[in-house]
Formats: structure tokens, sequence, C-alpha cells
């Protein structure tokens, strides 16, 4: 992959669909050179960090989340499709990982769940809603675990929790917002945040350097502000 082609002239990527039609977005260097940055600080990347991607590539939490970032301060970086069990087998010998929220569920399925060892491990979880016992889990096997918000159009480190002890897994289960309409609680969506953010009628909207827009935009995602945090309510 050709970095400096890809930070000099942009790269175009494809949403996941998880929020709706699958379509082509642009990156601009300039963006790119602001999602660079968020994340590696809110993942505290360093040159002597080493990356396992999982994820696609043509996407964004393959793309952004670690690997560019990574590759752009000389990071050592292993890129494969994942497997669980492969993913369990080879992640004492990174530093990060970024998992989707079925990717964590997949590995704890795994029998060397059982005896991993996440001791010095960063898991960045995102594309999805991150349940609180995937949080808990991966904390409890003694990951650093960062739940993300973030979309093709801003981010993908954009607004986010990192959770370094069982401690702050239970403070933060306290603040839970209780929902309506038969749901039980509204999943965490964030209290660091890398942009600008307002709330419009409900809906999550958010703006700056590491936006493709110049504007506002308007995400669709239905949120609660509350204790300092954002809530996940759905899409609008």
């Amino acid at each position: 992959m050709d970095v400096q082609k890809i930070l000099s002239e942009g790269i175009t990527l494809q949403t996941s669909g998880t929020t709706g039609f699958p379509k082509q977005i642009f990156q601009s260097p300039e963006k790119l050179r602001a999602s660079n940055l968020s994340a590696i600080d809110s993942q505290q990347l360093t040159y002597k960090s080493t990356i396992y991607t999982v994820c696609k590539m043509a996407h964004a939490g393959g793309m952004l989340a670690q690997t560019l970032p990574a590759m752009s301060i000389g990071c050592d970086i292993l890129i494969e499709d994942f497997n669980a069990y492969k993913w369990v087998k080879n992640i004492n010998k990174f530093t990060h990982s970024h998992l989707t929220p079925k990717h964590c569920k997949a590995i704890m399925g795994t029998k060397g769940w059982q005896t991993l060892d996440l001791n010095g491990v960063w898991i960045t979880c995102g594309s999805d809603i991150v349940d609180w016992y995937v949080i808990n889990a991966f904390v409890r096997k003694g990951a650093t675990f960062m739940a993300n918000w973030g979309m093709t159009e801003i981010g993908p480190c954009a607004i986010n929790t990192v959770f370094d002890s069982l401690d702050k897994v239970e403070e933060y289960r306290s603040k839970i917002v209780h929902g309506i309409d038969g749901q039980a609680s509204y999943p965490l969506l964030g209290d660091r945040f890398y942009c600008d953010y307002r709330i419009a009628n409900g809906e999550l909207v958010v703006k700056g350097d590491i936006c493709v827009y110049d504007d506002w935009f308007y995400t669709g995602d239905l949120v609660e502000e509350s204790k300092g945090g954002l809530f996940y309510r759905g899409r609008k």
C-alpha cells in the first residue's frame, strides 16, 4: 500500500451499509491528516506500537481506525482476513487491534478465549452497538478497551470512551440511561470528543477537521446526553 500517495491524494472508501445502502465517500488528504491525529491520540499509538488489522481495508474501520495512522508513524502492521481462532493465537504478538462487536463475540466463543491473557493489548471496538458484557469480558481479560463511535464521513475515531479497569466499567454502567419503547437501556456512545457536536431534535450532528464535509453533518443517529456522555437511542 502506497501510504504517501494516499496521504497526498486521498482515497475513496465504501461505507459498510450498517446505517443504510453502501456508498463511496472520498477522504481528502486534509481529512486524512486530521483523522490520523485523532486516531493516534485517542489510542495512544506510538512508533513502537504493533498493529493487527483484521477489518476490511476498503472500509473506514480497516483503513483509518488504526492501519493508516500507524503506517504514518512507522509502526509494524499485519493485515489479514479475520479469523477468530487465528486472532486468539496471534494477538499477543501485537499491542493494538480494531474489532467489530461481531468479531468480539466470535472471539469470545473460541476455546482459546478461556485462557487468553490480553494484558498490554489495546482493543478498539466500533461499527455497531458495543454491548456492556463485551466491554466487561475484554477488560476482565486485561485489555484496555476503547468503545468507539465514528462513521466513514467522520472519524472514525470521533467519540469514544476508554475502559482500562473493571472499576471504570462499573462506574460507567452506573451511568446507564434507561430507555423507552421496550429498550432496557441506551448503549454508551462515548464521552471523549474529537469533533464538535450538537443535538438537533434528538439527532447527533457533528462537525470538524475529521469530517469529509465542511458544514455540520447530520448523522441520522438519535442520542441522549447524560452525565457528560452521549447514549445511543437508535437510527432516525
